[in-house]
């Protein structure tokens, strides 16, 4: 039985486009419980898991949380294209979705259980083990991020159904990112804690994955994909679209500040608060606002549009992280409104930009005839792992330079008066001067609802019989 009904073509947001049935959009929006707690997990939490229980040096370890992410820049396209010549009953995204979400709960499990080693060795097991789950979310991530621009060919419905994703994304990285350091905390913390915390977050992460391959298993394809051929020409198909460069960049930088951030977390609580547990209230007051804003936010995208409000809510992130860059000298209340601040932005910054993504893909194919959902979110999602990914290794390199002292369970040190300003001035002046070089790019956005309508107008004159 069909999971959407309603015509196929006319312009966006025109009455007679197909309509999403809300089976396919809540399975859809399951999927993010997944990549929201893989994207937030490690990127929280695995930095300080190296340098603070294992004893593994800063510099090896910003190496530790980089090179399987690095491994994912070239891994995504790669996902991208296949994914776009598999055929299936179901699909050409969903067996590389199911895939995807047997393999990284798996190897979630063991990054966080190391058996017995320290430093170097301690070092390399991890690097494998998140190189392979990394291999695992993006054979999920890269096909998943394809499907909006598949199953519906309306602007706004693929507004609705990004806002109802990150909604649910939202709440992911809020659960994830305060119940992660909590659960470390219940098992013992310690090494025994972090074994149980990967544990509980794999069986989540795999729920999330399922709900997503069994949501949109039988959702119709509206806009079938055409497999391209050569890395060269996937690479011609990104050059050719503008507004896609404009937008991916901005995205890639975001994300390398939001990532820098999310290492700088749980540091800030422990030397510069006092108090391990305030990394739950701090990531907290990251993400919590993202949940009671983003209506707000998805009201601005009705009367601004989406290019302007991704511009409003990076200003806002902007003023909250240049906050931050005196938490020294800030009183604990006050540095949780900053990182609130931030929040606020966050959540707009998350919307915006994966709105606006199919739009970008769907003026490709208006352009060129073509369809190439996967060679796009192939790229893209490699962008946004690596963001992400150099985040908190950027991080680890500022905490190097400010001499700071990495240790084991058993043996905490005391950090110089340098690790502590390295400390503050990662968690606020380096995101913030990073999302500062980012507006620039947002400015060169074109791809507005009436410039879009207007490129429908015109394909449906060249191609009357279309």
């Amino acid at each position: 039985m069909s999971a959407a009904t309603g015509a196929v073509s006319g312009p966006a947001g025109a009455p007679g486009t197909r309509r999403l049935s809300r089976g396919v959009i809540a399975g859809y929006a399951a999927g993010s419980v997944g990549t929201g707690g893989f994207g937030t997990v490690p990127g929280l939490l695995l930095l300080i898991y190296l340098t603070d229980e294992l004893g593994v040096a800063a510099t090896l370890a910003a190496v530790v949380v980089f090179l399987p992410k690095a491994w994912d820049v070239i891994l995504n396209p790669l996902v991208g294209t296949w994914s776009d010549r598999t055929k299936s009953r179901w699909g050409p995204r969903v067996p590389w979705m199911l895939a995807g979400a047997i393999i990284l709960p798996i190897f979630f499990v063991l990054m966080f259980s190391v058996p017995g080693l320290t430093g170097g060795g301690a070092a390399a097991y991890v690097i494998v083990m998140f190189l392979l789950a990394a291999t695992g979310y993006a054979f999920f991530q890269v096909p998943y991020v394809a499907v909006p621009a598949e199953i519906t060919d309306s602007y706004r419905e693929r507004t609705t159904m990004t806002a109802i994703r990150i909604v649910v994304l939202t709440l992911a990285i809020l659960v994830f990112g305060a119940g992660a350091p909590l659960i470390v905390d219940a098992g013992g913390d310690g090494l025994a804690g972090y074994r149980l915390m990967g544990l509980v977050a794999a069986v989540v992460l795999f729920l999330g994955f399922m709900g997503a391959v069994i949501g949109i298993r039988k959702a119709p394809i509206v806009v079938r994909a055409e497999p391209e051929g050569s890395l060269r020409e996937q690479l011609v198909a990104i050059r050719e679209n503008r507004d896609f460069r404009v937008l991916f960049l901005s995205f890639v930088i975001q994300a390398l500040a939001v990532g820098a951030m999310l290492a700088a977390t749980p540091y800030v609580a422990t030397y510069l608060l006092g108090d391990e547990k305030a990394t739950t209230l701090l990531f907290a007051a990251l993400v919590g606002p993202a949940i009671l804003v983003m209506p707000l936010w998805r009201l601005v995208a009705g009367r601004s549009g989406k290019e302007r409000g991704f511009l409003y809510a990076t200003l806002v992130f902007l003023v909250g992280a240049l906050t931050l860059t005196f938490t020294r000298g800030l009183p604990t209340v006050a540095v949780i409104g900053a990182v609130a601040l931030c929040g606020i932005g966050y959540a707009g910054m998350q919307m915006f930009p994966l709105a606006m993504l199919p739009d970008t893909i769907h003026v490709d194919t208006l352009q060129t005839g073509r369809r190439r959902a996967g060679t796009f979110t192939g790229v893209w999602t490699a962008g946004e792992t690596a963001g992400l990914a150099l985040g908190p290794a950027l991080y680890a390199g500022v905490l190097a330079m400010g001499g700071y002292i990495s240790s084991t369970s058993s043996n905490v040190a005391d950090q110089p008066d340098s690790a502590l300003l390295a400390i503050a001035l990662g968690f606020g002046l380096v995101p913030g001067i990073l999302i500062a070089v980012s507006i620039p790019l947002l400015r060169r956005y074109r791809l507005t609802e009436a410039a879009l309508v207007e490129l429908e107008t015109r394909a449906a004159e060249t191609q009357p019989d279309a």
